[in-house]
């Protein structure tokens, strides 16, 4: 009888569930034309590859496509792959869709939502070495799905689900929308631009790929033809200019606005205040002359390539240090030497700014490293690669524990190992999120059995392919690679590394950082390197022990001058030029 009892409960159960089962239907307009090579969007009609995002949000402030991200206040998102849509057809999204931070579009609430779709097109690469892969190509935006130009979306419209307990049924969402090419941006008196087509990275995609550069030029260049400029690589995410420096006075009338990162009331007017204190100290007499440089090298798996060589993104560090570098440093009269090149950057900048210092001691010397990404795997954030099991928990005696991946600055989770790579898989299949965790696979793992980046974790269980971590080790892992290296790398990077990092930092990447410290400081010959933590200081602190985070992250262009100078000072070689780029 109970048993009996029991099933009948649970069937019960099972058919309230598939009740409040929703479903919609995206219509794809007639005349929708797919990408070609390059990014182009093909002059007629034809079958559609890409990823078809349902969007559902129950703030209706904005548009829901601007309401997706891994913070607390994301709104729902749920992913399906397309592959070969023809036009005008209707594509049915149910539970089978992938979702975040429902997993499933019958876990929504009752409520009155706002709903929009859109399709994240892909272009199919041939690959240099055979392989075919259908990829969502950078179009100039660094890849943001929701403002990618070409991709296809609805316009918005409210819904109700679960008014008098029904649920929605077959809703009709039309992609009527394209979203239109990006203005290029004009140089400025200090702003300039460099575009430039990449042989080594054309011949690994199969299709033409370009570098490009935005440079920040010193006072008076224009006027000082024969000045020899060191060069400073400001490592960053994609970006298309300087934000922080303005040629103008704040803006009187801008109306202040609230940082929830910094809990700073009025933060967009700090930002053009100190904006412009920097356009004023780059002009002053006594400022020293010097080029900042910033990249592009956004790809389709994310808005940077981490400046290395990578099986899956190809020969990136090569194409920059071979290729794009000598361009810019002829273009803009840099002295082209490694003794008058600096690196620095934070976050993802941080990693590379620290990789391109150990992958190429002898290009420059030094590099100024704030929250860089793991650079020890056996922390990477708080998953240790080589002894774990399992990305999303860790193992009890009786039970799974759960990990953050995030949290915020009084050390609360605001989401976790789990639900950060759920909102990735809702984003894309095969890598294909275009977010922190795919980029990282894509860059440090080998190609795949299905010719994608080979997984290391399972995105479903978590559970982590020690082959994968192996090869990560041997190639990526910073940390292993100087203590592999370190007598052949002490020589060349004697003094050159400084990095800085808050105690508290909110992806967890002081754990790293801790255990680079406790070689550097053993390792023989001596390191001479700079190691300083932030008390209490989280996501990105670079070293300012005078200013909070919201306004040192703002110099970066000024904030480590005192030191690069007196390193140009004790090593530049005889009869360097020490002189034409101080007028």
């Amino acid at each position: 009888m109970f048993r009996n009892t029991a099933l009948t409960i649970t069937l019960c159960c099972n058919a309230a569930v598939m009740l409040q089962a929703q479903s919609f239907r995206v219509h794809i307009p007639k005349d929708a034309r797919p990408l070609q090579s390059g990014g182009e969007r093909a002059a007629e009609p034809a079958p559609l590859d890409g990823r078809l995002l349902l969007l559902l949000s129950n703030d209706l402030g904005d548009e829901p496509r601007m309401q997706i991200n891994d913070t607390p206040a994301s709104q729902n998102i749920f992913g399906l792959t397309l592959n070969g849509a023809r036009p005008g057809s209707e594509v049915t999204v149910d539970d089978s869709a992938a979702g975040y931070p429902h997993l499933h579009l019958s876990e929504l609430p009752p409520g009155k939502y706002m709903v929009q779709a859109v399709l994240n097109l892909y272009e199919t690469f041939h690959m240099g070495d055979g392989r075919t892969l259908k990829l969502a190509p950078d179009r100039g935006e660094g890849q943001h799905w929701n403002l990618a130009p070409g991709n296809l979306y609805s316009k918005p419209f409210p819904i109700s689900i679960g008014a008098n307990g029904k649920p929605v049924r077959d809703v009709d969402v039309t992609l009527t929308e394209v979203i239109p090419p990006i203005t290029p941006i004009a140089d400025s008196e200090f702003i300039r631009r460099l575009r430039i087509q990449s042989p080594l990275l054309t011949k690994f995609w199969g299709r033409p790929v370009y570098l490009s550069a935005t440079v920040l030029v010193p006072a008076g260049f224009d006027q000082h033809p024969e000045a020899r400029f060191p060069l400073m690589l400001f490592e960053d995410h994609f970006n298309d200019g300087f934000a922080e420096f303005r040629t103008t006075p704040p803006d009187p009338t801008l109306k202040p606005d609230y940082s929830e990162r910094f809990h700073l009331a009025g933060y967009n007017r700090i930002q053009q205040q100190e904006a412009y204190k920097f356009y004023q100290t780059w002009i002053a007499k006594d400022f020293p002359r010097f080029l900042v440089v910033k990249i592009q090298t956004a790809n389709p798996f994310y808005d940077d390539s981490y400046a290395v060589d990578s099986a899956n993104l190809g020969p990136y560090g090569e194409a920059i240090e071979t290729e794009l570098l000598p361009m810019v440093e002829k273009q803009f009269h840099a002295i082209g030497q490694g003794w008058a090149r600096f690196l620095y950057g934070g976050s993802t900048g941080g990693w590379e700014a620290m990789a391109a210092q150990v992958f190429y001691p002898d290009h420059y010397n030094g590099a100024f490293i704030a929250c860089p990404d793991p650079v020890d795997f056996h922390a990477y954030t708080n998953i240790d690669l080589y002894r774990d099991a399992n990305a999303y928990f860790t193992s009890g005696a009786n039970k799974q524990i759960e990990q953050p991946s995030m949290r915020d600055y009084l050390g609360h989770t605001t989401i976790t190992q789990r639900g950060v790579n759920q909102y990735e898989a809702a984003l894309g299949d095969h890598g294909r999120s275009g977010e922190q965790y795919d980029i990282w696979q894509a860059v440090f793992s080998p190609i795949g059995p299905d010719g994608y980046p080979a997984r290391i974790f399972d995105k479903q269980t978590g559970a982590i392919d020690p082959i994968v971590a192996k090869y990560w080790h041997d190639h990526y892992d910073l940390n292993a690679k100087l203590q592999r290296e370190w007598p052949q790398l002490q020589p060349k990077l004697d003094g050159k590394l400084h990095v800085y990092v808050g105690s508290e930092d909110t992806y967890m990447l002081n754990d790293a950082v801790y255990l680079l410290q406790d070689f550097l400081d053993t390792a023989n010959p001596p390191a001479h390197a700079e190691i300083a933590y932030g008390p209490r200081a989280e996501h990105c602190w670079n070293g300012d022990p005078k200013l909070p985070n919201a306004y040192s992250r703002l110099h970066y262009e000024t904030m480590y001058v005192s030191k690069i100078m007196q390193r140009i000072q004790q090593t530049a070689p005889k009869g360097a030029d020490l002189t034409s780029w101080r007028y």
